[in-house]
């Protein structure tokens, strides 16, 4: 059992606590705690106490520490030194939202390339020059550390966890039950400032859906714009306005990941998990597939199904 436990930092947003416990309870092989430096009832911006039990002895023996809230202010030096431990002892160190200045004021992003929220992120910088702050990510990983942006890249962060330690089909699992796509692609920049309302009041999820459906088709422009029931020009415009990608980027991302969870859950050639997931042979799966995530599909599939005992699809 992996052992996450998120450190509890006031100022902090609800949502931000309940997301570790919401994403990673969705899933067998982790045992979520909570913890703070002082234990009890703990203030939240814009809501109602939350009472938080376990003080920092909590993070013995954690695998995974969160640091969650801070709202960018000083954290207790307590803190900072039980961070520090963790760190030193092999804990995998995260941070949500601002706790990313947690990490920071511990020193644990000195040299490292780290997110936060967009409206944080130039404080950020200018208070902690040693770190590479990267305002328009939605997470960032750099030496083992991993950090988030602000509000949902959190839930972005904790499922890219999950897929690390248990692969795609385990974090596509836990995003259907948060209903939340598993892969939000995109940065930042996509909401700093908003974007015009969709024209007509609509949206592509739907073609965006219907792709899923049938990524084994060679989908095209006009192919999904016509779902759409708009040119080619306006769906690429707004496409891009809604996902950050162009629709071709957007299936090529759906395509790698579909082909993943055929190689975790299926034993099925290689050929057949291209031609299944829509990347047409398996020189072409095994192309995309290390570009995007460094691995061969054989090598992939040794990771995540060494015993390839799953029924075929």
């Amino acid at each position: 059992m992996h052992r996450v436990t998120a450190v509890v930092v006031p100022p902090v947003l609800s949502f931000d606590v309940s997301i570790p416990l919401m994403v990673f309870h969705n899933v067998e092989h982790y045992d979520v705690r909570v913890c703070t430096a002082r234990p009890g009832p703990t203030p939240t911006v814009g809501g109602p106490d939350i009472v938080v039990p376990d003080g920092l002895d909590a993070l013995a023996g954690a695998d995974t520490v969160l640091a969650v809230g801070s709202g960018g202010e000083p954290a207790p030096e307590e803190v900072l030194d039980a961070l520090r431990k963790a760190a030193a002892k092999g804990a995998r160190i995260a941070s949500l939202c601002t706790g990313a200045f947690v990490l920071a004021q511990a020193g644990l992003l000195d040299g490292l390339r780290a997110t936060t929220h967009w409206g944080l992120a130039a404080d950020l910088a200018t208070r902690f020059p040693a770190v590479d702050v990267q305002s328009d990510l939605l997470f960032v990983e750099d030496g083992g550390v991993f950090t988030s942006a602000g509000a949902a890249a959190a839930i972005d962060l904790c499922l890219h966890l999950i897929r690390v330690d248990h692969g795609a089909s385990a974090a596509n699992a836990a995003a259907r039950l948060a209903v939340v796509p598993p892969v939000r692609p995109g940065g930042q920049s996509q909401f700093i400032e908003t974007p015009l309302p969709p024209e007509r009041g609509t949206s592509f999820a739907p073609t965006r859906a219907w792709a899923l459906e049938h990524l084994d088709r060679p989908l095209t422009l006009t192919d999904l714009a016509r779902h759409a029931g708009t040119s080619v020009r306006t769906l690429t415009r707004r496409f891009h306005a809604e996902t950050g990608l162009s629709p071709l980027q957007w299936l090529l991302h759906r395509r790698v990941d579909r082909a993943r969870e055929l190689l975790e859950t299926t034993r099925l050639p290689m050929d057949q998990v291209a031609r299944k997931s829509g990347l047409g042979s398996a020189d072409s799966l095994r192309k995309h597939l290390v570009a995007r995530i460094g691995l061969t599909p054989t090598a992939y599939r040794a990771g995540f199904n060494p015993s390839g005992t799953r029924a075929e699809v």
